[in-house]
């Protein structure tokens, strides 16, 4: 890769680009040079979309705090309106907050308004990392779609599935929120995970490790279902608070086949990580059987390509 490209955006006219997608739309086609998009400070609502074509794009806000991407899509007729639509290899985000407002009656004026999916962002790529950023939404949050993804001290909050796919991701010092929205349902059970493995050599897996999973005081939830009938889902030394309910997993689309789930807590804390009532098939793992997930090298990244991203984290 060449040296790196700066683009810069800012809605207060003191750059060539006023929204993030007009600069990704200036990207080639079958991009092979990192991009660094950096945006400034403001609430810009548009859907962002990365065809699989433009590699190699980098978006830095100014913090998930003040710079952030707002829309209202959602699932209509099996088709997606993710605020961040990204199908490339090679992206990164820092500093940016995804928001999708559509299932927030209190935005929307209607108390009434039925919960659907309605995605905050949809990852579709291999080798993708997502650091410090923030990803709000009540169902569907994040679309973990497929490749290989790293997420980094990020917030993500929702209610329903709100971590979902079939990827091989890494969730590592992230905060999960569980959350139906500032008016949304007050009595509602919610899931965090709900991944998509669906054969034993299907490489998916979400892991979740030294995270912090809490709740808004509202209602119960689980740590995940059985989105495929060989779901995977690792959490490890994470602290899990009492939002957890006692039961911890449903089978789902796993059912009568529980012995194909993984779903694994080890070295847990907090008062949600009590496993004593837990699914009788939830798995037990250690040594090098539980490193082969923990471990960001044997996980994710045997070519080290964390390390070759354009980009500083601690």
């Amino acid at each position: 890769m060449g040296p790196i490209k700066s683009i810069r955006v800012s809605q207060s006219g003191q750059s060539q680009f006023k929204t993030i997608q007009s600069a990704i739309n200036t990207v080639p086609m079958q991009n092979s040079q990192w991009t660094h998009i950096q945006i400034a400070p403001g609430i810009y609502r548009e859907m962002v979309t990365i065809l699989k074509t433009k590699n190699c794009i980098y978006l830095e806000g100014a913090s998930s705090n003040l710079t952030i991407v707002e829309s209202d899509g959602h699932m209509d007729k099996h088709l997606e309106f993710p605020t961040l639509n990204s199908r490339a290899d090679n992206t990164v985000a820092k500093g940016i907050t995804f928001k999708n407002t559509y299932n927030d009656p209190a935005l929307r004026g209607d108390e009434n308004h039925k919960i659907l999916p309605a995605l905050a962002a949809r990852v579709q790529g291999d080798k993708c990392a997502f650091i410090e950023c923030a990803f709000l939404g009540v169902q569907d949050t994040v679309f973990d779609r497929s490749g290989r993804h790293y997420f980094h001290k990020c917030y993500i909050q929702g209610g329903i599935d709100f971590i979902f796919g079939d990827a091989r991701s890494m969730y590592d010092e992230c905060t999960i929120m569980f959350s139906m929205g500032k008016e949304g349902p007050k009595d509602m059970g919610g899931v965090i995970t709900a991944n998509k493995r669906s054969s034993p050599k299907d490489e998916s897996g979400f892991v979740l490790k030294n995270s912090n999973i809490t709740g808004n005081g509202i209602g119960k939830l689980t740590l995940g279902r059985g989105y495929g009938e060989y779901s995977r889902v690792i959490i490890a030394n994470s602290f899990l608070g009492d939002v957890v309910s006692p039961q911890g997993w449903v089978a789902w689309n796993g059912a009568s086949h529980e012995g194909n789930l993984t779903y694994v807590e080890e070295g847990c804390t907090g008062p949600g990580a009590d496993k004593s009532k837990r699914v009788p098939w939830m798995k037990h793992l250690s040594g090098n059987q539980l490193q082969q997930f923990t471990d960001i090298k044997l996980f994710i990244d045997p070519e080290g390509w964390i390390s070759k991203l354009p980009i500083q984290h601690s």
